[in-house]
């Protein structure tokens, strides 16, 4: 797997340099020089792990970071950073950062932080796909949301697959039947509409945000809330 890593980082030259750098170890890089254009390329891009520094021009790096976390609660953050005091780390810790490099740092010292933490996350659970808050096994055909665990049939589960396996794309009817019930099911079969009910209602049952959406006239798509809370304007928390 060829990991994406997304860079905010508003040094220009650094930021050139570590994109080439971890691009030449063979990661895929987004880079963003604001915190509101960073906010925005996470949406687009789905990164595997954020590198974050603190210093931006126009955000506080700490509520990027708590917007991220937010967000997603499960996506490694790793904060690059000038600031050295210990209660700089403590707080950035605390609102859901997982690793803290100071700068200047040593390069292969950043590349093997950005190794484990892309190894706690992926490798440690192989097969297990994930999106957002939603998690999925199919080898236990189980789901979660966070923390809450979601029993499921076997066509619920392999419904949920086909989506896991193909997120933020538009899947047709057509190929929903095909990829879950195989050939002899077609357009004048409801049962497609009636699995789509018993997923949504195992995945939003404790009023979870909707993530399988209609795209009226063509099938569904796997996809983040309408109501996904990292706008890059301030908010009063």
């Amino acid at each position: 797997m060829r990991y994406l890593l997304l860079l905010i980082e508003d040094d220009a030259e650094l930021s050139a340099f570590l994109k080439e750098a971890l691009e030449a170890a063979g990661y895929r890089v987004v880079t963003a020089g604001t915190g509101k254009q960073g906010l925005r390329e996470l949406v687009q891009w789905s990164p595997n792990l954020v590198i974050l520094d603190l210093m931006l021009p126009d955000m506080d790096g700490f509520e990027i970071c708590r917007r991220i976390r937010k967000y997603d609660p499960k996506l490694p953050i790793l904060i690059l950073t000038g600031r050295k005091e210990v209660a700089d780390r403590v707080r950035g810790l605390n609102l859901g950062a997982d690793d803290y490099l100071v700068k200047p740092f040593d390069l292969q010292e950043l590349h093997a932080r950005i190794q484990a933490l892309l190894r706690r996350a992926y490798e440690a659970q192989p097969g297990v796909y994930r999106f957002l808050d939603l998690t999925f096994d199919p080898m236990a055909r189980e789901a979660r949301r966070g923390q809450r665990i979601i029993p499921l049939t076997q066509r619920e589960a392999r419904l949920l697959q086909v989506f896991m396996e193909h997120p933020r794309q538009v899947l047709t009817r057509d190929f929903l039947y095909q990829e879950v019930w195989g050939y002899g099911y077609g357009q004048t079969s409801n049962v497609l509409d009636v699995y789509i009910r018993y997923l949504r209602r195992k995945l939003e049952a404790q009023g979870e945000p909707r993530l399988i959406h209609t795209v009226r006239g063509v099938g569904y798509i796997l996809r983040e809330p309408e109501e996904v809370g990292i706008s890059p304007t301030p908010t009063d928390h």
